[in-house]
């Protein structure tokens, strides 16, 4: 039976919106409402300058609303989503939950979740969180669920804890969110305070002395990590960063059900635009990585093309982030760049500064017509932008298609 609640939500969005369905109706805040309105689901929808925590016992946040928002700053009552179905104390909590597997990290979380689910659906896992399902809709009756979760999420979490986590790589993003890379750290290792013994985290192996009750598996790569599995590399058809995903999901595979599938995890099909690779007419490759948005992403992509000469395009909103690593790094490529986007002129003095061979193209059509003019079959056209899209495109996926628009247009110019 549905438990209904007195409940203050701040931002009409996917994740409150599924809230307030199950456990409504709700009280809505929201920064595009200008005077206060019922919607269709009888939820009343009010400026957010009309919140008085007076009037409220309880506040969730749409995962994506930041620290310093107005709303969080008077909130005396918050809850985060995790805490509001998982969390010890909270009303909605069932009786048996299910089995939790949350999964963090910089890159690489959106894929290791779907590669999780792909191999445990059968077993009647369902897959949400950060990506496609909220909490709210759910099944609570399912056995395990897979949950993408975000450093957002986490920074607002205090009670709810996984049974399993696993973290990838941390690398600074976020930056302007969190106030610094501090506390963006150290949204993400707040799970280890809750977990409990007999519970599992798969980790870096620069957390192997973390306070924490849950066993440790630490990893330096996808190498040791296999290797303490007994995994076979070579049998696993994904490359460079994609094979540490599909590792630790089969690493988990492996502690629930001591079984390794590689026919099913090579089966599993990965999502356009993280280094999804095409052909132009002259059988040129091209890589739309536009998902690349922060450095360590762009390093990966790097990586698995270290062997030929690239022509990167950067740039976008970088949130400030520092870009002297991702030059740094770049000294040590055959590569040439192509900037666009907000920070144009920073990478462009960026590159001046470290001797890189740099065109400033401005737009995504005028790069791949730039980077056209030299590409050849030996070398490869990378785009893997180290940066947020929302400066000049409604999306990271609305910036992919336009670069694989561009590329499949070369022939008719």
């Amino acid at each position: 039976m549905k438990k209904k609640l007195n409940l203050t939500l701040f931002g009409y969005g996917l994740t409150t919106k599924a809230i307030a369905k199950h456990h409504g109706p709700a009280n809505f805040y929201d920064d595009n409402v200008i005077k206060p309105f019922k919607d269709e689901n009888n939820n009343k929808l009010n400026p957010s300058h009309d919140f008085n925590p007076k009037y409220s016992s309880i506040e969730i946040p749409s995962p994506g609303m930041p620290p310093k928002h107005a709303l969080i700053q008077r909130a005396e009552n918050l809850v985060s989503e995790y805490d509001l179905f998982l969390g010890s104390s909270s009303p909605l909590k069932a009786e048996k939950l299910p089995f939790n597997i949350w999964i963090s990290g910089t890159n690489g979380k959106t894929t290791t979740t779907q590669m999780l689910q792909h191999l445990l659906a059968e077993k009647g896992s369902q897959a949400g969180g950060n990506i496609g399902t909220p909490l709210a809709d759910l099944d609570i009756d399912a056995p395990i669920w897979i949950l993408e979760t975000s450093s957002f999420t986490l920074h607002y979490t205090n009670e709810a804890s996984p049974n399993i986590y696993l973290l990838l790589p941390i690398a600074p993003d976020h930056l302007s969110w969190h106030g610094s890379y501090e506390e963006y750290y150290k949204a993400k290792l707040k799970p280890f305070a809750t977990m409990r013994e007999g519970e599992v985290a798969i980790v870096p192996k620069e957390f192997a002395d973390i306070e924490t009750d849950a066993f440790l598996i630490t990893y330096e790569n996808d190498q040791d990590l296999a290797a303490y599995f007994g995994i076979e590399r070579d049998k696993v058809k994904f490359k460079g960063a994609f094979l540490l995903d599909a590792i630790i999901a089969m690493g988990v595979d492996k502690i629930l059900y001591d079984t390794i599938d590689y026919d099913k995890i090579n089966a599993f099909t990965l999502d356009p635009h993280r280094q999804e690779e095409l052909y132009d007419y002259r059988e040129r490759l091209w890589v739309n990585d536009t998902k690349a948005t922060n450095i360590d992403a762009t390093l990966a992509a790097l990586k698995r093309y270290e062997e030929q000469h690239i022509h990167l395009i950067l740039g976008g909103d970088d949130k400030g982030v520092d870009l002297h690593p991702l030059f740094e790094a770049l000294t040590g490529y055959d590569v040439e760049i192509y900037t666009l986007g907000t920070n144009e002129d920073r990478l462009n003095t960026l590159a001046a500064e470290y001797n890189i061979k740099c065109t400033s193209s401005s737009s995504i059509e005028k790069a791949v017509a730039d980077i056209a003019r030299y590409h050849d079959n030996n070398s490869v056209a990378l785009l893997s932008p180290a940066a947020s899209s929302l400066d000049q495109f409604p999306s990271y996926a609305v910036r992919g298609e336009r670069f694989k628009e561009a590329v499949g247009n070369l022939d008719k110019n």
